[in-house]
Protein backbone atom coordinates (compact mmCIF):
# COMPACT_ATOMS: atom_id res chain seq x y z
CA UNK A 1 0.00 0.00 0.00
CA UNK A 2 1.42 3.24 -0.55
CA UNK A 3 0.51 6.48 0.47
CA UNK A 4 1.47 10.45 0.58
CA UNK A 5 2.55 11.44 4.39
CA UNK A 6 2.87 14.69 5.58
CA UNK A 7 5.15 14.60 8.75
CA UNK A 8 3.99 18.63 9.42
CA UNK A 9 6.58 20.78 11.35
CA UNK A 10 6.79 19.50 15.20
CA UNK A 11 7.45 15.85 13.59
CA UNK A 12 10.59 17.29 12.49
CA UNK A 13 11.66 18.66 15.71
CA UNK A 14 10.36 18.72 18.64
CA UNK A 15 8.43 15.22 18.31
CA UNK A 16 10.84 13.53 16.18
CA UNK A 17 10.33 10.44 17.97
CA UNK A 18 6.45 10.63 16.52
CA UNK A 19 8.08 10.77 12.68
CA UNK A 20 10.79 7.71 13.48
CA UNK A 21 7.49 5.36 15.42
CA UNK A 22 5.74 6.07 12.22
CA UNK A 23 8.04 5.52 9.23
CA UNK A 24 9.08 2.11 11.08
CA UNK A 25 5.60 0.88 12.13
CA UNK A 26 4.35 1.46 8.52
CA UNK A 27 6.92 -0.22 6.94
CA UNK A 28 6.63 -3.29 9.21
CA UNK A 29 2.48 -2.81 8.43
CA UNK A 30 4.18 -2.99 4.55
CA UNK A 31 2.57 0.56 4.41
CA UNK A 32 5.56 2.72 1.59
CA UNK A 33 5.00 6.34 2.59
CA UNK A 34 5.84 9.26 0.18
CA UNK A 35 6.64 11.84 1.94
CA UNK A 36 4.97 15.22 0.16
CA UNK A 37 7.65 17.46 -1.98
CA UNK A 38 8.74 20.43 -0.11
CA UNK A 39 5.53 20.68 1.90
CA UNK A 40 4.44 23.79 3.67
CA UNK A 41 3.74 24.57 7.28
CA UNK A 42 -0.42 23.82 7.84
CA UNK A 43 -0.73 27.34 9.66
CA UNK A 44 -0.96 25.47 13.35
CA UNK A 45 -1.90 26.90 15.78
CA UNK A 46 -2.05 30.20 14.39
CA UNK A 47 -3.08 31.00 11.40
CA UNK A 48 -6.65 30.69 11.51
CA UNK A 49 -6.86 32.91 14.53
CA UNK A 50 -5.01 35.71 12.65
CA UNK A 51 -5.33 35.86 8.48
CA UNK A 52 -8.21 33.70 7.06
CA UNK A 53 -6.80 33.31 3.90
CA UNK A 54 -3.43 32.23 4.71
CA UNK A 55 -5.19 29.76 7.33
CA UNK A 56 -7.02 28.36 4.09
CA UNK A 57 -3.85 29.05 1.98
CA UNK A 58 -1.15 27.34 3.41
CA UNK A 59 -3.20 23.87 3.79
CA UNK A 60 -4.61 23.82 0.24
CA UNK A 61 -0.80 24.33 -1.43
CA UNK A 62 -0.15 20.54 0.29
CA UNK A 63 -3.47 19.41 -0.91
CA UNK A 64 -2.52 20.38 -4.47
CA UNK A 65 0.56 18.26 -3.79
CA UNK A 66 -1.64 15.62 -2.76
CA UNK A 67 -3.97 15.57 -5.30
CA UNK A 68 -1.01 15.71 -7.77
CA UNK A 69 0.62 12.65 -6.51
CA UNK A 70 -2.92 11.08 -7.01
CA UNK A 71 -2.64 9.31 -3.23
CA UNK A 72 -4.11 9.41 -0.15
CA UNK A 73 -2.65 11.12 2.43
CA UNK A 74 -2.07 10.55 5.93
CA UNK A 75 -1.14 12.62 8.86
CA UNK A 76 0.08 11.60 12.20
CA UNK A 77 0.01 14.88 13.78
CA UNK A 78 -3.78 15.81 15.18
CA UNK A 79 -3.40 20.03 14.84
CA UNK A 80 -2.24 19.32 10.84
CA UNK A 81 -4.59 16.91 10.25
CA UNK A 82 -7.47 19.26 11.50
CA UNK A 83 -5.75 22.30 9.69
CA UNK A 84 -5.53 20.06 6.50
CA UNK A 85 -9.02 18.44 6.96
CA UNK A 86 -10.71 21.93 7.94
CA UNK A 87 -9.25 22.94 4.03
CA UNK A 88 -10.34 20.34 2.54
CA UNK A 89 -13.75 20.62 3.81
CA UNK A 90 -14.19 24.73 3.19
CA UNK A 91 -12.40 23.69 -0.65
CA UNK A 92 -15.50 21.12 -1.06
CA UNK A 93 -18.51 23.04 0.54
CA UNK A 94 -17.60 26.20 -0.03
CA UNK A 95 -17.70 27.66 -3.89
CA UNK A 96 -16.10 30.79 -2.99
CA UNK A 97 -13.56 29.67 -1.04
CA UNK A 98 -12.86 26.92 -3.72
CA UNK A 99 -12.07 29.45 -6.56
CA UNK A 100 -9.98 31.98 -4.13
CA UNK A 101 -8.03 28.78 -3.62
CA UNK A 102 -7.89 27.71 -7.26
CA UNK A 103 -6.79 31.44 -8.13
CA UNK A 104 -4.39 31.82 -5.53
CA UNK A 105 -2.43 28.27 -5.83
CA UNK A 106 -3.06 28.17 -10.04
CA UNK A 107 -5.00 24.73 -9.90
CA UNK A 108 -8.27 22.93 -10.15
CA UNK A 109 -9.46 21.14 -7.20
CA UNK A 110 -11.29 18.01 -7.77
CA UNK A 111 -13.19 17.69 -4.20
CA UNK A 112 -11.28 13.80 -3.55
CA UNK A 113 -10.90 13.83 0.21
CA UNK A 114 -7.47 12.60 0.63
CA UNK A 115 -6.85 13.21 3.60
CA UNK A 116 -6.82 11.40 7.15
CA UNK A 117 -5.82 11.08 10.71
CA UNK A 118 -3.02 7.90 10.48
CA UNK A 119 -4.81 6.80 13.39
CA UNK A 120 -8.50 6.50 11.86
CA UNK A 121 -6.54 4.93 8.76
CA UNK A 122 -4.81 2.40 10.65
CA UNK A 123 -7.75 1.33 12.42
CA UNK A 124 -10.67 2.21 9.87
CA UNK A 125 -8.89 1.47 6.22
CA UNK A 126 -5.95 -1.04 7.25
CA UNK A 127 -8.06 -2.83 9.79
CA UNK A 128 -7.18 -4.00 13.59
CA UNK A 129 -6.59 -7.60 11.78
CA UNK A 130 -3.53 -6.39 9.96
CA UNK A 131 -2.12 -4.81 13.06
CA UNK A 132 -2.97 -8.07 15.08
CA UNK A 133 -0.17 -10.26 13.24
CA UNK A 134 2.21 -8.17 13.75
CA UNK A 135 2.02 -8.24 17.99
CA UNK A 136 4.95 -10.02 19.20
CA UNK A 137 5.07 -8.78 22.71
CA UNK A 138 1.64 -7.77 23.33
CA UNK A 139 0.69 -5.10 25.87
CA UNK A 140 -0.05 -7.35 28.72
CA UNK A 141 -0.94 -6.10 31.93
CA UNK A 142 -1.39 -2.48 31.26
CA UNK A 143 -3.89 -0.09 31.61
CA UNK A 144 -3.58 3.24 29.00
CA UNK A 145 -5.98 5.80 29.05
CA UNK A 146 -6.14 6.58 25.84
CA UNK A 147 -6.19 10.71 25.11
CA UNK A 148 -7.71 12.08 21.73
CA UNK A 149 -7.16 16.05 22.88
CA UNK A 150 -9.37 18.47 20.93
CA UNK A 151 -7.83 18.96 16.89
CA UNK A 152 -8.57 15.16 15.48
CA UNK A 153 -12.11 15.03 17.27
CA UNK A 154 -13.32 18.38 16.70
CA UNK A 155 -15.54 19.78 14.72
CA UNK A 156 -16.81 15.92 14.36
CA UNK A 157 -18.34 17.00 10.77
CA UNK A 158 -14.66 17.67 9.24
CA UNK A 159 -12.96 15.66 11.14
CA UNK A 160 -15.30 12.64 10.53
CA UNK A 161 -14.27 10.97 14.09
CA UNK A 162 -16.30 7.63 15.25
CA UNK A 163 -18.27 9.86 18.13
CA UNK A 164 -16.74 13.24 19.22
CA UNK A 165 -17.35 12.89 22.89
CA UNK A 166 -16.10 9.42 23.20
CA UNK A 167 -13.96 8.12 20.27
CA UNK A 168 -12.66 4.82 20.35
CA UNK A 169 -10.17 3.90 17.30
CA UNK A 170 -7.32 4.69 19.92
CA UNK A 171 -9.26 2.50 22.57
CA UNK A 172 -9.64 -0.46 20.36
CA UNK A 173 -6.06 0.01 18.92
CA UNK A 174 -4.74 -0.54 22.13
CA UNK A 175 -7.00 -3.66 22.68
CA UNK A 176 -5.35 -4.90 19.51
CA UNK A 177 -1.92 -4.73 21.20
CA UNK A 178 -3.00 -6.45 24.12
CA UNK A 179 -3.51 -3.44 26.67
CA UNK A 180 -6.69 -2.36 28.71
CA UNK A 181 -8.46 0.66 27.81
CA UNK A 182 -9.56 2.50 30.57
CA UNK A 183 -12.73 4.45 31.00
CA UNK A 184 -12.27 7.80 32.09
CA UNK A 185 -13.93 11.26 31.08
CA UNK A 186 -10.73 13.31 29.83
CA UNK A 187 -10.16 11.81 26.84
CA UNK A 188 -11.18 14.69 24.61
CA UNK A 189 -10.72 17.75 27.20
CA UNK A 190 -8.17 20.17 26.34
CA UNK A 191 -4.36 20.44 27.44
CA UNK A 192 -4.32 23.94 26.29
CA UNK A 193 -2.50 23.16 23.03
CA UNK A 194 -0.52 26.51 21.80
CA UNK A 195 -0.74 28.58 25.01
CA UNK A 196 1.85 26.75 26.62
CA UNK A 197 4.13 29.60 26.77
CA UNK A 198 1.80 32.61 27.08
CA UNK A 199 -0.49 31.07 29.63
CA UNK A 200 1.40 28.39 30.87
CA UNK A 201 -0.08 28.42 34.72
CA UNK A 202 -3.41 27.69 32.80
CA UNK A 203 -1.76 24.73 30.43
CA UNK A 204 -0.26 23.02 34.09
CA UNK A 205 -4.06 23.30 35.32
CA UNK A 206 -5.27 21.73 32.52
CA UNK A 207 -2.76 19.24 31.38
CA UNK A 208 -2.25 17.96 35.47
CA UNK A 209 -5.81 17.72 35.75
CA UNK A 210 -5.91 15.41 32.32
CA UNK A 211 -3.06 12.96 34.28
CA UNK A 212 -4.49 13.10 37.67
CA UNK A 213 -7.95 11.84 35.89
CA UNK A 214 -5.70 9.13 34.31
CA UNK A 215 -4.16 8.24 37.45
CA UNK A 216 -7.62 8.19 39.77
CA UNK A 217 -8.84 5.90 36.91
CA UNK A 218 -5.92 3.56 37.67
CA UNK A 219 -3.85 4.07 34.21
CA UNK A 220 -0.12 2.90 34.01
CA UNK A 221 0.46 5.53 30.90
CA UNK A 222 -1.13 7.72 28.33
CA UNK A 223 -1.27 7.36 24.83
CA UNK A 224 -1.91 10.60 22.47
CA UNK A 225 -1.41 11.47 18.58
CA UNK A 226 -0.69 14.93 19.08
CA UNK A 227 3.02 16.60 19.78
CA UNK A 228 1.40 19.61 21.09
CA UNK A 229 -0.61 17.35 23.40
CA UNK A 230 2.64 15.34 24.60
CA UNK A 231 4.66 18.61 24.87
CA UNK A 232 2.19 19.92 27.71
CA UNK A 233 1.41 16.86 29.46
CA UNK A 234 5.30 16.17 29.58
CA UNK A 235 6.41 19.64 30.65
CA UNK A 236 3.41 21.56 31.87
CA UNK A 237 2.63 19.18 34.75
CA UNK A 238 2.67 18.99 38.45
CA UNK A 239 5.61 18.58 40.74
CA UNK A 240 5.79 15.37 41.42
CA UNK A 241 3.55 13.92 38.69
CA UNK A 242 5.40 11.12 36.71
CA UNK A 243 2.99 9.45 34.72
CA UNK A 244 4.75 8.22 31.55
CA UNK A 245 2.96 10.05 27.97
CA UNK A 246 3.38 7.65 24.74
CA UNK A 247 2.61 8.20 21.32
CA UNK A 248 0.10 5.48 19.95
CA UNK A 249 2.62 4.51 17.14
CA UNK A 250 5.59 3.80 19.80
CA UNK A 251 3.33 1.38 21.51
CA UNK A 252 2.86 -0.10 18.24
CA UNK A 253 6.17 -0.21 17.85
CA UNK A 254 6.68 -2.07 21.34
CA UNK A 255 4.44 -4.39 20.29
CA UNK A 256 5.65 -5.16 17.27
CA UNK A 257 9.11 -5.96 18.92
CA UNK A 258 10.82 -3.55 16.35
CA UNK A 259 14.45 -2.88 17.51
CA UNK A 260 14.47 0.94 17.34
CA UNK A 261 11.38 1.07 19.19
CA UNK A 262 13.15 1.64 22.84
CA UNK A 263 15.81 4.52 20.91
CA UNK A 264 12.58 6.69 20.81
CA UNK A 265 11.16 6.50 23.48
CA UNK A 266 14.71 7.32 24.94
CA UNK A 267 13.63 11.18 23.85
CA UNK A 268 10.73 11.88 26.32
CA UNK A 269 11.56 13.97 29.10
CA UNK A 270 9.48 11.57 31.99
CA UNK A 271 10.85 8.60 32.13
CA UNK A 272 9.30 5.52 30.15
CA UNK A 273 11.52 3.26 31.73
CA UNK A 274 9.46 0.93 33.84
CA UNK A 275 6.97 0.79 31.31
CA UNK A 276 9.59 -0.21 28.90
CA UNK A 277 11.09 -2.91 30.89
CA UNK A 278 7.29 -4.16 31.35
CA UNK A 279 6.67 -5.39 28.20
CA UNK A 280 10.01 -6.36 27.82
CA UNK A 281 9.42 -9.02 30.78
CA UNK A 282 5.97 -9.94 29.13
Amino acid sequence: MKLAYYPGCSLEETAKEFDSSVRSVCKALDVDLTEIPDWTCCGATSAHATNHRLAVGLPALTIKQIQAMDLDCVVPCSACFNRLKTAEYNMTHDAHVRQEMENLLNFKYDAKPRVYDLLAYMVEKLGLDTIKKKVQKPLKNLKIACYYGCLSVRPAEITGIDNAENPMQMDNLIKTLGATPIQWSYKVECCGAGHSVAKSTMVTNLSGRILAKAREAGADLVVNACPLCQTNLEMRRPPGEDMPVFFFTELMGLAFGLPDATNWCSKHLVDPGKIINAIAAG
